[in-house]
């Protein structure tokens, strides 16, 4: 099955050229790099590293992600993030069960082992825990993380209807695939501080707060969504 990388970067310039390099080249297919209107040399960093880039105006996480999906032809796709937070040299094992057919999501968990936990901010850490409980409340499906580093069949993703255009976007996409009846299974993943810049999301209080307000207003929209009814618009 060809595999899509799609790397949603804002700012990377520092960060990307690593993870790139680390990248697996027999396990992806292609490298899609959506550039979300960076102002360093981001674009450039990725060309060279052997992506080919995506540009998205939209400022927005899902806005991203969705560019780099249009834009992506593999059958599998897999999302994660430029900032070296996580280890490429593992995309194998979210796409693994996908290839074998046990799984049409595949998470990556930061807190399935104790180690890679720490390494997230407290503040982050307690959202994050919060939001999955309430997802879990609404899907009755029970998830350790809400990360983003995550691979999904082409099929599924399409099937899912996606709306969200900000951080709540991770949050719809495990709603709406466990209210499907999709396979989610979760995979530990390592995880790291990111190795440059500044995280949008868990740098700061301020930022973890954002991201959660986005998350639950995603919960709030999403949980009576019926599947078997006709999507909005």
């Amino acid at each position: 099955m060809k595999v899509s990388l799609i790397i949603p970067a804002l700012n990377e310039e520092a960060s990307l050229p690593g993870v790139l390099a680390k990248v697996p080249r027999e396990s992806v297919t292609e490298i899609v790099v959506v550039d979300n209107g960076s102002s360093d040399g981001t674009a450039d960093v990725a060309r060279q590293g052997g992506a080919r880039v995506v540009r998205e105006e939209t400022r927005g996480y899902g806005a991203t992600c969705w560019a780099g999906f249009k834009a992506a032809d593999g059958e599998i796709v897999v999302f994660m993030d430029g900032d070296g937070s996580f280890c490429p040299a593992e995309i194998p094992k979210l796409t693994e069960p996908i290839v074998l057919g046990n799984a049409d999501l595949v998470l990556g968990s930061r807190t399935l082992e104790a180690e890679n936990a720490r390494a997230i901010p407290l503040h982050a850490r307690l959202g994050n825990r919060l939001i999955a409980a309430i997802i879990g409340i609404a899907s009755h499906h029970w998830t350790s993380d809400l990360g983003p580093f995550r691979a999904i069949r082409r099929d599924t993703l399409e099937r899912l209807g996606m709306k969200e255009m900000t951080y709540g976007w991770p949050s719809e996409m495990i709603l709406k695939a466990s209210k499907l009846g999709s396979r989610v299974v979760e995979v530990p993943v390592s995880y790291r501080p990111r190795t440059g810049g500044k995280s949008k999301v868990s740098g700061n209080l301020s930022g973890s707060v954002r991201a959660s307000y986005c998350m639950l207003k995603v919960v709030a929209r999403w949980s009576f969504w019926n599947p078997n009814a006709k999507q909005e618009e």
